[in-house]
């Protein structure tokens, strides 16, 4: 891999993906940086192709962030968190009821069915599984578990799984159902869950999502250029509102790592991940 071009690595979660590193690559030659995206049809296959030299950089979903740190670890080598979104920062997810049922608080999820999205979810199903474990709740003991396991291996980057769940909720095929805080408040605005339907019980504490990863021994100076421009782009200039609209966010953020404790713990709670970045859950498709 040549080190005068930045290879990205991304995750095709949806077609916008295209359009969306299409228009920063044209960005980025304008402002004299050679840069060049690759797909990948899952996270773990891009970090991953993070150790085996295909790529300086990665785009990474908090949960490939928790692999690749562990990777790198075991190997004797580091990964860094350089940029991420200011939409990536401080989000919670929520475990909701209708609003006409007898649920309060999460302790009476105790014997009930409680709806997921996909098993590789961050935000819809590890998070809030590690939520409710810290009430005494553990699925499959203490409750009845549905997944709505949508596309694994893009970590929850689509939605499918947890629109699955609340159209479950509304169905009453379950009790109670996992949502990252933003989808619950799209799906009342979409119709998915209509105006007063469902009920907050509880909310995650704040965690953080997305980050640019480096990938072990990348170029400094590239990496350097590409941060520097990131950092500098502003919602007021033109040129770049359209990007930034694309790719959900107003601001870059340098790239923080204290967001990630939450997913950290479910992960070995939930036995997703080894200590060294193997995969662990045996029932994980992607």
């Amino acid at each position: 891999m040549s080190n005068s071009t930045l290879i990205m690595g991304a995750v095709a979660y949806a077609p916008k993906v295209v359009t969306i590193w299409e228009g920063f690559k044209a960005f980025f030659a304008r402002h004299g940086l050679a840069f060049d995206y690759l797909l990948y049809s899952n996270y773990e296959r891009q970090v991953e192709a993070q150790f085996d030299g295909a790529i300086h950089l990665a785009w990474n979903s908090p949960l490939a962030w928790v692999r690749a740190d562990r990777l790198a670890r075991a190997r004797g080598q580091a990964v860094r968190a350089v940029a991420m979104r200011d939409t990536d920062c401080d989000l919670r997810s929520v475990v909701v009821v209708r609003a006409d049922s007898p649920l309060q608080a999460l302790a009476d999820l105790r014997g009930a069915r409680v709806g997921t999205g996909a098993i590789d979810s961050p935000q819809a199903t590890l998070i809030p599984l590690g939520l409710l474990r810290a009430h005494g709740l553990v699925a499959g003991r203490d409750f009845t578990l549905r997944r709505f396991d949508v596309l694994g291996g893009k970590h929850g980057d689509h939605i499918g799984g947890e629109r699955d769940a609340a159209v479950a909720l509304l169905a009453g095929e379950v009790d109670a159902c996992c949502l990252i805080d933003s989808n619950h408040l799209a799906f009342g605005l979409d119709g998915t869950l209509p105006a007063g339907s469902t009920r907050v019980i509880a909310r995650t504490d704040p965690y953080d999502h997305c980050n640019f990863t480096t990938s072990p021994g990348a170029p400094a100076a590239l990496i350097d250029h590409f941060t520097s421009l990131l950092l500098a782009m502003r919602w007021d200039d033109p040129e770049v509102r359209p990007l930034l609209e694309l790719e959900g966010l107003r601001a870059w953020r340098t790239g923080r790592t204290s967001g990630y404790t939450l997913l950290e713990r479910a992960v070995d709670d939930e036995g997703f991940y080894s200590d060294d970045g193997r995969i662990l859950a045996s029932d994980y498709r992607y």
